[in-house]
């Protein structure tokens, strides 16, 4: 296959497929492929509401067509897969997603055809999971009627600095020659440029260690911090002092959720412990971030005790809901750990994000967020995402919402230290 008889598709269009679908449909012909036909109606609309691509950027991409329909696909011959890959109940990896999405381009698979997989997933899923179920819906052999390759997104929800075109992208290819025309498509909209990776597997690894050396990096942190304030030293102090040394890596304490960080680790540790090894870092890591939030309320609760403020009865109030700031994305977002622990001390608890979407939060955590705030209703007060509305507000308007008598945690390092009555 040529690049110029590429007809290109891209199936998911979530945080990642989009920007991708849209950088692509600037410049050639694409069709973005979703299940959700309301995401598909909102798209034809004009408007993204993960507020990943800006309104301005869809009407851009020309070349950009939607559909909810699978057999829509039949006219591509190269599908890049992008949809999600979650871990289930037990922490294993769910790959549900990303094998019915195999099973419906296997359905429209042809011979030359390449499937390439961004999503997340453990060395050799690609191979050893997602091939077998094309060739066996389409009936052809891989490596000799199709092909594969893996490109790991690196998509960072919110960020508006580093962007799809602008991050370097990781390449493979089933076959020496597939892997060249893979690198050379997308090579065609990413401006930072591109790795061919020897493998496909090699390319799965390099992703999945990304998240997973973060994982680790901030559970080291987070423990530091459960040291110091065990002795009274104030961890951000502690972390802007050691941060004047040139190669000291500017982490910092907290929850730690989202589709990534939170979640690649399983798909590594899954993988090591099915050839037989235990590994004991990165599951350690998991455990102490995981921790966390049980943590952040048994020092809330604390701080009420010495204060004479009556827990069980209290009001506390948690601001923010998103994984991370400015941003609506609440995938795997470890502030329902405080909400839900809050919960078992029967506090009543309200939380408030101006980014989420409130059907979304109560369909997938069952929390239904308040639409605005009052003055003088707290005991306690979470500031647990550093969304710009909360940077803004300050200390005394966000006191403010506080009783005469309360507790303030601030999470995120959003006030100066002497503002807060708790930090990390």
């Amino acid at each position: 296959m040529r690049i110029e008889d590429v007809k290109l598709a891209v199936v998911g269009l979530g945080y990642v497929g989009l920007p991708l679908a849209v950088e692509f449909g600037k410049k050639r012909p694409v069709l973005g492929f979703d299940i959700n036909k309301r995401r598909i109606e909102a798209l034809k609309g004009g408007h993204d509401h993960t507020l990943e691509v800006e309104d301005d950027d869809l009407a851009a991409a020309t070349h950009l067509s939607y559909s909810a329909d699978a057999e829509s696909l039949a006219d591509a011959n190269v599908f890049i897969v992008t949809v999600p890959t979650p871990i289930d109940q037990y922490k294993q990896p769910d790959l549900t997603p990303l094998i019915r999405a195999s099973e419906t381009i296997g359905r429209v698979l042809k011979r030359g055809d390449i499937v390439i997989y961004e999503s997340t997933v453990y060395p050799g899923a690609t191979e050893e999971v997602c091939v077998p179920v094309l060739e066996s819906v389409s009936g052809l052999r891989f490596n000799e009627d199709f092909y594969a390759g893996y490109s790991p997104e690196r998509i960072n929800p919110g960020d508006k600095l580093h962007r799809v075109t602008n991050i370097l992208k990781v390449t493979s290819g089933s076959t020496p020659e597939i892997a060249d025309l893979i690198d050379s498509i997308y090579a065609e909209v990413i401006t930072a440029g591109t790795h061919k990776a020897p493998s496909i597997r090699v390319a799965e690894a390099a992703k999945v260690i990304e998240n997973t050396q973060r994982d680790v990096n901030i559970a080291l942190i987070n423990e530091l911090a459960l040291i110091f304030n065990k002795l009274g030293i104030d961890t951000q102090a502690v972390l802007e002092a050691a941060g004047t040394k040139w190669n000291f890596l500017p982490f910092r304490p907290g929850l730690v959720g989202g589709h990534c960080i939170g979640v690649d680790p399983y798909y590594l540790t899954h993988k090591a412990q099915s050839i037989g090894y235990h590994p004991e870092i990165i599951l350690a890591g998991r455990r102490l971030n995981d921790s966390m939030g049980g943590y952040v309320v048994s020092q809330l609760i604390k701080a009420m005790t010495k204060r004479r403020i009556q827990v069980q009865g209290s009001r506390v109030l948690v601001m923010g809901l998103a994984f991370k700031e400015n941003c609506p994305d609440l995938r795997n977002t470890r502030i329902v750990d405080i909400v839900q622990e809050l919960g078992e001390y029967n506090i009543e608890v309200d939380v408030y994000d101006p980014w989420v979407d409130k059907d979304e939060a109560m369909n997938e955590y069952g929390i239904q967020p308040i639409a605005g705030l009052q003055e003088g209703a707290y005991d306690g007060i979470v500031l647990a995402v550093a969304h710009e509305q909360f940077v803004e507000m300050g200390a005394e308007k966000i006191r403010a919402l506080g009783k005469p008598e309360h507790v303030l945690y601030d999470l995120k390092y959003v006030l100066a230290a002497h503002a807060a009555d708790l930090r990390l």
